[in-house]
Order: C-alpha cells, then sequence, then structure tokens
C-alpha cells in the first residue's frame, strides 16, 4: 500500500503535474540553470503563492546590496504584492555573514531565523556563492545536510538556487531530495525556455523536458502531452453515428460520422476542407456543443464564409453552442496548444470538435519526430472525452495522377480517413471526395464529385471518367 506525502504546491501552472503533486513538504530541492532562465522569478512565484495559502517563507540571498532592485524587477509581475514583504515573507541578505564567519556561521544563522519566522518555505539563492568558499566537497554536503536536517525538523521546505550546471556526481546532487534544471536555448531563430526533473526522490516525476513560457502572470510550464497520455480509457461506442451535416455524407460513411472517432479530412487548398468544418459546426446544438479550433480563419472570417453558405454560425455563437479558438501561425508552444483545446473540450463539454487543421500543431513543434506520439496522446484524449473529431491536413500537390497521404503513422492513429482533391476532367477542375477509412465500419468507398454552393458542401453522384480525359484518378493512393 503506497503512502501519500503531504504536498506543498508550487503556485506554477503545470509544475504540480509534473512534480506528482508538488513539492514534497519538509524535502529539498536545487533549482539549476544558467543565469537568464528563470530561476528568481520561479522562486519567487513559488513564494508568492505559499503566503497565500497562510505560510511564512524565508527568502536568503548572498546579494551584498538591497534588495531594492530584485522587488522593482518582481513588481512587473502579477503574484508580486509588496505589502506582504516582512510580514509573510521575509528577503534577509548572508552575504557579510558568509564572508566573515564562513558556511557555519550561516547554518546558525539560517536555523534561528527560519524557526524566528515560523517559515514552511526556505529558499537559498546563491548556492554556487556558497560551494565557492567551501574549502572541499565535504563542508558542501556538510553545509547542506545541516540546512536540510534543521529545515525539515520544523517541516520547511527549501529550495537551493545556483546558476551553475551542477554535476550529477556532484555532493549537492546527491544530497538533495530533488533536482529542477531550467533551460533557455535557441532552436533555429527562436528562443525555447524548457524545464527537466533531474531528480525526484520518493515521487514519481514526469521525464523528459517540458516547456514553459514567462509572462506577466509569471511561469506558465506545459507539461509534454504523449508523458501524461497513459492509462487513459476508451469510453466511446462507435456503433452509434452522428450526422455530418454535409449532403450525401453520412451515406457513404453507413449512416453518419462514428461517435466519438476521430476523422482526418485531407486534401490540398481549395479542395473545400474548411467547407466541411463550417458545415459538420452547424449542427452545434445545446445537445451538442461545438468548437472550432483553427490557425488560419478568424472567426470574422468563418461567420462571412458561413453566411456565404446560408449558415449562421454567429447565431450559434451568441447563444453559447458554439465556440471558437484562434491560434494565428506564430510562435505557438505545441504542449500549450492541446492543453488550451482539451480545457476547452473539458469545461464547454465539447461533442463536435472541428481541427483546421493540424498542419498549425506541426508548425508548432520544435522536435518533429515526436508528433506520432503527441497525435496519439491528443486523440486518445478526445475519444476518452466522447468527443466527435474532424480534422483537417493540407496537401501540396492540387491535383495530379498519384496522391500522396498523411504519414501511415499519422494515419493510425485516426478513425476515419476522407479525402479531397482536384481533378480534370474534359478541360474542368472539378473537385471530389472519396472515403478510405472507416474503423470498424462499413462505407462506400467510390469516388464522388462534391459541389460548394450557397448551399453548403454537397455530395454529387460518383464521378464518371470520361474514356481518354486525364482524370487524375487512374493511379492507386500511395501511402
Amino acid at each position: 500500500m503506497s503512502t501519500l506525502l503531504p504536498r506543498l504546491r508550487s503556485g506554477i501552472a503545470g509544475l504540480d503535474d509534473i512534480l506528482g503533486g508538488g513539492f514534497i513538504e519538509g524535502a529539498s530541492y536545487i533549482i539549476q540553470g544558467q543565469p537568464g532562465a528563470g530561476k528568481t522569478i520561479f522562486a519567487n512565484q513559488v513564494a508568492f503563492s505559499n503566503i497565500l495559502k497562510d505560510r511564512k517563507v524565508l527568502y536568503v540571498t548572498l546579494l551584498a546590496e538591497t534588495h531594492d532592485r530584485l522587488f522593482q524587477s518582481l513588481s512587473t509581475f502579477d503574484f508580486f504584492d509588496r505589502a506582504r514583504l516582512g510580514r509573510d515573507i521575509t528577503y534577509m541578505s548572508v552575504f557579510q555573514t558568509l564572508r566573515d564567519d564562513g558556511l557555519s556561521a550561516v547554518v546558525k544563522l539560517l536555523r534561528k531565523e527560519t524557526q524566528r519566522h515560523n517559515a514552511s518555505l526556505l529558499i537559498f539563492d546563491g548556492l554556487l556563492n556558497a560551494r565557492d568558499t567551501s574549502h572541499s566537497d565535504l563542508d558542501v554536503k556538510t553545509f547542506v545536510a545541516e540546512v536540510q536536517s534543521q529545515a525539515a525538523f520544523v517541516g520547511c521546505t527549501v529550495l537551493f538556487l545556483t546558476s551553475a550546471r551542477v554535476k550529477e556526481e556532484s555532493p549537492e546532487h546527491t544530497m538533495v531530495d530533488g533536482v529542477i534544471e531550467l533551460h533557455d536555448e535557441l532552436a533555429g531563430v527562436r528562443s525555447v525556455r524548457r524545464l527537466q526533473v533531474k531528480k525526484s526522490r520518493g515521487s514519481a516525476a514526469l521525464g523528459g523536458f517540458h516547456q514553459f513560457e514567462i509572462a506577466a502572470t509569471g511561469i506558465s510550464v506545459w507539461p509534454r502531452l504523449e508523458s501524461m497520455g497513459s492509462g487513459v480509457e476508451d469510453r466511446v461506442f462507435h456503433n452509434t453515428r452522428i450526422p455530418s451535416g454535409i449532403q450525401g455524407l453520412d451515406r457513404l460513411l453507413g449512416g453518419g460520422i462514428p461517435s466519438g472517432s476521430v476523422t482526418l479530412l485531407f486534401g490540398p487548398s481549395g479542395s473545400g476542407k474548411t467547407s466541411f468544418g463550417i458545415n459538420f459546426l452547424k449542427q452545434a446544438s445545446e445537445d451538442e456543443p461545438a468548437l472550432h479550433f483553427g490557425f488560419y480563419e478568424t472567426p470574422a472570417r468563418l461567420f462571412a464564409k458561413a453566411r456565404a453558405f446560408d449558415i449562421d454560425l454567429e447565431e450559434k455563437h451568441t447563444s453559447g453552442h458554439l465556440d471558437f479558438a484562434w491560434h494565428p501561425l506564430t510562435e505557438n508552444i505545441l504542449d500549450k496548444l492541446a492543453h488550451d483545446l482539451l480545457q476547452r473540450v473539458t469545461r464547454n463539454k465539447v461533442k463536435r470538435l472541428f481541427i483546421d487543421g493540424l498542419g498549425g500543431f506541426e508548425r508548432a513543434a520544435i522536435y518533429r519526430a515526436r508528433l506520432v506520439e503527441f497525435f496519439a496522446a491528443l486523440t486518445n484524449q478526445l475519444r476518452a472525452l466522447g468527443t466527435t473529431t474532424v480534422a483537417t491536413w493540407e496537401l501540396r500537390d492540387i491535383f495530379g495522377p498519384t496522391v500522396a497521404a498523411p504519414g501511415p503513422e499519422i494515419s493510425s492513429v485516426v478513425d476515419n480517413l476522407i479525402m479531397l482533391r482536384h481533378v480534370e476532367l474534359e478541360s474542368r477542375l472539378k473537385r471530389v471526395m472519396s472515403v478510405l477509412k472507416v474503423r470498424d465500419g462499413e462505407f462506400e468507398p467510390i469516388i464522388h464529385e462534391i459541389a460548394i454552393g450557397n448551399q453548403g458542401v454537397k455530395v454529387a453522384l460518383p464521378l464518371q471518367p470520361v474514356a481518354g480525359a486525364a482524370t487524375g484518378i487512374a493511379q492507386p493512393l500511395e501511402q
């Protein structure tokens, strides 16, 4: 039978999920990273978050000057509250004590001040400086051990901050309960902030790198989606169908889109993917709340496009049956996009989801090799929430004798595949559609012409090729 250890919440969005619930009360942690990585913001955000829970915090530095410059920098963040200084959170410098009397005197001072302030969180900013004044590794071990023991005795959690990249075999690493490393590095022309839990004694933590950002609210960490996706139960029964909103399509799909499934709609630009999505979303209702999650079309442009089909998406939005999330293709964070999507789906109990398109996630990925695992985790979560999802994928080829579908690994994580494309018949360009896959269900595998007009999207009769014409469909689909 496992024991649940008491936790100290960090107040940093996403971090407690990575740490398995937060910092262990009475434990000690090293927070390390190069200058500018965000250690000071990290520590102060944790500090101010905990004084809101009636805890006392002691923040110790090795600064030779006053803390005025520190407070000036912190004042730009929402979590900072100058009125709590000296009352609930105490800042003190031990620079002179360390210089004149050494590490042992610092330990005595910390013991005295921790007890005097009844601190439940001790932050020591300057472990590198303390290490530089020591004569041996034994001195460092003794310093860390004595700070730990006196803090643990009163149930105080300790965060040691250091600017150096402490080696894993260093005495600091062997003594503390956890090590969190902050990175700020370049990926191409982008600056990427990442966090890694390198050690977590007595507690499971999500491994690997997790991106974070620093904004006016402070630090927010976005746990890697695939590291959180194991054990998700699929509660969906695909024997029920929901209407697609597209005239003629439900018959091809065997009665409609399987409820709770993920459908990938792929084709080149101009083939009608967004128009399909608009027709799918027009079915939004109180019983089936819907969400448009996109990267290319603003809500205003979607409203205008829908009006051309005599579809009033604006009324659906005003009534609360349809939500929009638009993320322009700038510097997005892949896992932030996924968490935003899942939070909206969960909060609004979304039953119809249209993602236009998956390429927006691909563009946000720093390491694209993880996209298969990422999409697998995302689609598993959506199925578990009982959401019927239609997503789009852009192909580069407008028309031609062959079409390259999305990679087989991406295609395998979705339930249904529908291809849109252009073909040339008798010197005219036509839009056509093919259902390639319906998982565990029957479908009609015949190429149909589609018509897009003022009544929306309509699946017409099967395409009849003309002898000798360049149909663009003579060759089998390339996988």
